[in-house]
């Protein structure tokens, strides 16, 4: 009966690392397909690049508005619901902004943007934690390759939102196919996840007193520094690699397309295989050893006389930041009974990074030349390198914890 049971038990992990692999690899896909299409909302609304921007900001603060909460959110509904809820409110959203495209509505675009960051926002954090508590089952490190499949979902959705923009399909169609898939994916995906144990007080059971609040917890804000630094190193380098090419190596614009993917692929090759390579060395280790390949890939790159050293630093630049996001979550999730607070935590810096990072270093490009600009981020890198240490494995008593407080920026 016991061997039936944990025959059962395997078969029940296997489907959830593989449910997890699959919510990752469509979230990917459909940020990606939504943002290779950027230029065709320009075209439809009539508006500039800057009004663009505006739009976007929209989607930006519905993140960052959710992703505070999302800890709370997840520890009541389990990462099964807010994955489901979640997609769900992106889903509609998607249709919103279909609509709002048919007709010409750049408020009704700006509203449907805004919940989408909602959506996109507690499904990013939902799977996550879930990734977190696959990993811990396993008892073998699986993160990065969760975050393989966001980037490989986000290459194939690249690659769709391009061909479809080729073959001349409108955007809305587009869209109301993207939210179909993700309707699809949500209502028959996360049913595989691993059981839910709520966080909330059960009838007559004694209230536990309340720990500090993850925003207070020291090691979560120094794992989310670090984090900080990992997300704003990629942020940078998905933003203006390609055009830090064109403009220091004086390479045509397919040139800078290549750098780009070329740093993308070394990204998504490191993910896939950096499970192992942190269950040989440890997470601090590799953690290091990763800011100092996308300090030393960055120099290079920047640096860097002709195309083919540069072509170089970019790949080094992409196996130094493949690992820190994924890493910054796993340690976040080392106690799992509060997991979701404090990947909240750590996901809300590091998206905070990711968001305005790039576009700071847009600013400063207009001073120096975005090639030179880039080295800026040297700095960052260098912090999460010295920080490194706080994402050690923390050593996790058996018995009740402390209750955290709900998940706020107070």
């Amino acid at each position: 009966m016991s061997t039936n049971t944990g025959t059962d038990q395997q078969a029940g992990l296997k489907a959830a690392a593989a449910a997890t692999f699959v919510v990752f690899g469509i979230n990917g896909l459909v940020f990606a397909s939504w943002a290779a299409r950027i230029p065709a909302v320009t075209q439809t609304l009539h508006i500039t690049s800057g009004q663009m921007g505006t739009l976007l900001l929209c989607t930006a603060v519905g993140s960052l508005l959710a992703l505070p909460t999302a800890g709370l959110v997840v520890g009541r509904l389990g990462t099964a619901n807010t994955v489901r809820y979640a997609g769900l409110l992106a889903a509609a959203a998607g249709v919103g902004i279909a609509m709002s495209l048919l007709t010409t509505s750049i408020p009704g675009t700006a509203v449907s943007l805004f919940f989408f960051g909602i959506g996109i926002g507690l499904w990013d954090v939902a799977q996550n934690i879930e990734g977190a508590d696959v990993e811990h089952k396993l008892r073998r490190t699986v993160m990065p390759q969760f975050h393989a499949a966001f980037s490989g979902g986000a290459f194939v959705g690249a690659l769709v939102g391009a061909g479809l923009s080729t073959l001349g399909v409108d955007l809305p169609l587009h869209l109301l196919v993207i939210a179909a898939v993700v309707v699809l994916v949500a209502l028959t995906v996360p049913r595989y996840f691993l059981p839910h144990v709520s966080t909330a007080p059960v009838d007559g059971e004694p209230k536990r007193a309340k720990g500090p609040s993850a925003w207070r917890d020291s090691r979560t804000l120094l794992i989310g520094v670090v984090v900080l630094g990992a997300t704003l190193t990629e942020g940078a380098g998905n933003d203006w690699i390609a055009k830090a090419s064109v403009d220091g190596l004086a390479t045509s614009e397919s040139t800078g397309a290549l750098m780009f993917a070329l740093f993308v692929l070394a990204m998504t090759a490191m993910r896939f295989l950096g499970g192992r390579v942190i269950d040989k060395y440890g997470r601090v280790a590799v953690l290091r050893a990763s800011m100092a390949a996308a300090a030393a890939g960055l120099g290079l790159f920047v640096l860097a006389s002709n195309i083919w050293l540069a072509g170089i630093g970019a790949a080094l630049w992409g196996v130094g930041a493949a690992l820190a996001f994924p890493m910054g979550m796993s340690a976040a999730s080392d106690d799992p009974k509060h997991s979701a607070a404090r990947v909240s935590v750590v996901s809300t810096l590091g998206y905070i990074s990711f968001l305005a990072g790039p576009p700071l270093l847009g600013y400063l490009g207009d001073l120096t030349g975005i090639h030179t600009a880039l080295l800026a981020i040297m700095a960052p890198i260098l912090v999460a390198l010295l920080l490194a240490g706080a994402a050690k494995p923390l050593r996790v008593e058996p018995g009740p914890a402390p209750e955290e407080e709900p998940v706020g920026l107070g």
